[in-house]
């Protein structure tokens, strides 16, 4: 830090068109959100500096056959009380007429043999609520029993054996493939390897807004464009991953105000008030430097897992580093389909692969196993998800390895021999991704909600200084809302709302922790309902 800011007043190094008063670091969903509420409330100079060619992150589609299909987020999570879902309406993205077609499945065991549909739901209805269970030790704050250790997992497996314990021999068996399949696909909506490392005293922390899963017919990255076209032209540059963020104490505000040619005063006068000098430097990989007042951090959890300890200088707060590597980051991929014509009943939404347990320890040879259904895209188009250590491997495969796995999957689980190979298979990456290192945020046996707070608390400079230097947005950093996009909107606005609202509504010690997330707008009027008039 000595050595990165010059104190010659007399420097004209820096140049004009780099000084902003706010640097977003990121131009996924949080970081849009940010920008979009910062020129609303008529703060224009800006900049989002984006390591992609791309803006979205996360949201990512592409065409695939006669249609679009998310590599990223695919779902508005919830109706009532969802700011996406509102902006989705306002801007005529979802057609509320829409007839939703029945949603018919087939489960069928390894030998192919069908599993009637009434022990499905009878261990979905338990299953469901099992979960609530597990919910509750948040929800009322009462300690789990010992024997469960803080573990999702472990307390779902109490529940489920004395659920078989009043079954035997296949009727037993059948069940309890069912019961893994459903916590296989727990582990996709968790975004974690195991339900094992799901913790369980704050599992319920998670808010489930009511509404159920909305797609958006034109694709998630169709809202984020009505976000994107409030901003500048200019206002986001893409391409330039950041290596450093130096947002230094009060004396390195002075030599960087000084290099500014403002030297008249606070050259002379170091005690001076500085609060609105740009004392930020923010260095791309490629050396440029831009400077501002504020910087926002979107970076996903997974890339300040990699990178926090290297890219903030001073370091980041032990408290915060500790958040950052408690958090659970996990891997969630999917794999799609494509056939050259349909295969399937038209009436089936989703072929369910109950599995066998199996003692094979391999991964190479069990990795498919994780696969708990095929639902339908389109006719042509079947969708597939793994997670945890099974998708790390996944990634590892070329595509047509997948769609010969996934073809003999198929012809075993519906006993025909005929399913033909797909024509085009499309496998995301997510942990092999540099810019996200992982698909989304959970709460594991180690962490806790008091985590996510913490990685979203902002950073002052200077404790004289009302508003924050560093503030922290994205998914990760809402603690009832993390791992979905909403979430990860909802912080942007808040951050960007802390930098507008008046100075003085900040009224505690800027060193403290527990500070004050600034005002966050009253996010309990998201949870009251929207107006669709």
């Amino acid at each position: 830090m000595e050595g990165a800011i010059s104190t010659n007043c007399n420097s004209n190094e820096v140049e004009m068109n780099n000084r902003f008063n706010v640097i977003i670091i990121g131009a996924g969903m949080a970081g849009i959100s940010a920008a979009s509420y910062l020129i609303k409330h008529g703060e224009t100079n800006i900049k989002l500096l984006e390591a992609r060619n791309r803006i979205g992150g996360r949201i990512i589609s592409i065409p695939m056959g006669n249609t679009r299909v998310e590599l990223g987020a695919k779902w508005i999570h919830g109706i009532m009380g969802n700011p996406i879902y509102e902006l989705a309406i306002m801007n005529k993205l979802i057609q509320l007429t829409n007839d939703q077609h029945p949603h018919t499945v087939v489960a069928t065991t390894e030998e192919g043999k069908r599993v009637p549909i009434s022990v499905v739901e009878e261990v979905y209805s338990a299953y469901f609520w099992f979960i609530k269970r597990c919910e509750e030790y948040f929800l009322l704050r009462i300690h789990p029993p010992s024997e469960v250790s803080n573990s999702v997992g472990k307390h779902m497996e109490m529940d489920i054996k004395a659920f078989l314990d009043q079954y035997e021999g296949e009727g037993c068996r059948i069940r309890r493939m069912v019961f893994n399949h459903l916590l296989s696909r727990e582990t996709c909506i968790t975004g974690c390897h195991s339900m094992d490392e799901t913790g369980l005293n704050d599992f319920g922390s998670y808010t489930e807004l009511p509404g159920g899963n909305v797609s958006l017919p034109k694709s998630y990255f169709s809202l984020l464009e009505c976000l994107v076209r409030d901003l500048p032209k200019d206002s986001i540059l893409k391409g330039l991953p950041v290596k450093y963020i130096r947002w230094g104490p009060k004396s390195k505000s002075v030599a960087l105000n000084c290099l500014f040619g403002q030297r008249s005063t606070e050259c002379n006068n170091p005690s001076s008030n500085i609060q609105e000098t740009f004392y930020i430097e923010v260095e791309g990989v490629n050396g440029q430097k831009f400077y501002s007042k504020h910087v926002i951090v979107t970076l996903p959890l997974g890339v300040l897992k990699a990178t926090a300890e290297d890219i903030f200088d001073p370091p980041l707060p032990d408290y915060k580093k500790e958040a950052i590597k408690n958090l659970c980051f996990g891997v969630v991929d999917k794999i799609y389909l494509e056939y050259e014509q349909p295969f399937l009943n038209p009436e089936i939404a989703e072929v369910i692969t109950l599995w066998d347990e199996t003692t094979e320890q391999d991964i190479s040879k069990t990795w498919y196993r994780k696969i708990y259904s095929f639902s339908k895209v389109t006719d042509t188009i079947l969708l597939a998800w793994v997670s945890g250590k099974e998708a790390e491997y996944l990634e590892t495969l070329s595509s047509d390895q997948v769609g010969e796995e996934c073809t003999v999957i198929l012809r075993k689980f519906l006993n025909d021999s005929y399913i033909p190979k797909p024509i085009r298979v499309v496998c995301t990456s997510w942990k092999n991704q540099p810019y996200t290192r992982g698909s989304y945020t959970s709460i594991g046996v180690s962490s806790t909600q008091r985590d996510i707070e913490l990685l979203g608390t902002p950073l002052y400079s200077d404790p004289d200084f009302a508003k924050p230097t560093v503030l922290f947005a994205g998914e990760a950093t809402h603690p009832s809302f993390y791992s979905t996009v909403h979430g990860a909107y909802l912080s942007g606005r808040q951050a960007a709302e802390c930098l507008v609202q008046p100075k003085e509504t900040n009224s505690l010690p800027a060193w403290s922790v527990d500070r004050p997330r600034c005002s966050v707008g009253d996010l309990s009027s998201w949870l009251k309902g929207i107006d669709l008039t």
